[in-house]
């Protein structure tokens, strides 16, 4: 990773010795991976680190006084969500050496996509009197890292609730609901929501299970995949500004209707899509249990 170039001093690498994140599940600790496959948006993380720092040379290297306060602070962004937060902020001793023991969880509901996790060891207050070479501003960044984690599963990847449809418009008897609000340059995570009736057993169980899904729950996830992939295309081809010739923002809904219509029709113009489905709708549909590959498991 290479380093940022900053307008003040800053220590040597080797001040700080952060072990990598681990991720704890059921039988204990295991170092962080690169991706999760099984992952799904009922699934919290549990994510620990240690990380060690040399403060007197941190200080010192960087032209602070040695009561200058320092704290390491961690600090998550998810792609798919578009969120991001301070998952825990730990402050440094006056010590020679300082210790950090980061453990937090981060609720699976408010990630998706690429998990970067970043470290930094921040100057805690601002410094009046400094010399400009020198870090001032609270918050200046002394050192840092970046550790990232794929999430991806067999759920459709944006939110979902468990809810008795018995409680609202929804018919009684429907196993699931996908909800498309906003406009296309609405972003994703605000926009789509995945209903699932409680009453419905077998489709909450599959979710329940999405992690580690059983033969059936592949099945009812698969119908649930295509059916989703299916409201989401349509809702896409009735927007009249849906081309490919659209520039919509980063994570917006329109930039995920458009990559999933790519991936389902690789090669295909959005003209001749809409075309297809207002002419031929019965094999336009089959075209797409096609391209979902449904009950592939």
């Amino acid at each position: 990773m290479s380093r940022r170039v900053l307008p003040y001093r800053v220590p040597t690498e080797d001040v700080v010795s952060a072990e990598s994140w681990r991720l704890v599940v059921e039988d204990g600790e295991v170092p962080l991976p690169e991706a999760m496959p099984d992952w799904d948006y009922q699934l919290d993380l549990l994510l620990r680190r240690t990380v060690r720092v040399d403060l007197e040379r941190a200080r010192r290297q960087s032209g602070l006084p040695d009561d200058a306060p320092l704290v390491l602070s961690a600090v998550w962004t998810a792609t798919g969500s578009n969120l991001s937060g301070r998952a825990e902020q730990i402050p440094m001793p006056a010590d020679a050496i300082g210790v950090a023991e980061f453990d937090f969880r981060l609720r699976g509901a408010d990630l998706g996509g690429l998990l970067l996790l970043d470290t930094a060891l921040l100057l805690a207050e601002r410094r009046v009197e400094a010399r400009p070479s020198t870090p001032r501003r609270a918050g200046s960044v002394l050192w840092s890292d970046r550790q990232t984690l794929r999430l991806q599963g067999d759920a459709p990847q944006f939110p979902m609730a468990v809810i008795d449809f018995a409680r609202t418009s929804f018919p009684d008897d429907a196993a699931w609901h996908l909800q498309i609000s906003g406009g296309l340059d609405s972003a994703t995570m605000g926009s789509l929501l995945l209903l699932v009736n409680e009453r419905n057993s077998a489709t909450a169980s599959a979710f329940q299970k999405a992690s580690k899904p059983g033969p059936v729950d592949r099945i009812v996830l698969s119908a649930v995949y295509a059916d989703a992939a299916r409201t989401m295309v349509e809702h896409a081809l009735n927007q009249d500004d849906f081309t490919e010739d659209t520039d919509f923002p980063e994570g917006s809904l329109g930039a995920t209707l458009l990559n999933l219509v790519e991936q389902l029709f690789p090669g295909q113009s959005i003209t001749d899509i809409r075309l297809r489905r207002q002419q031929s709708p019965a094999l336009f549909a089959s075209d797409l249990q096609a391209a979902v590959k449904i009950f592939k498991v």
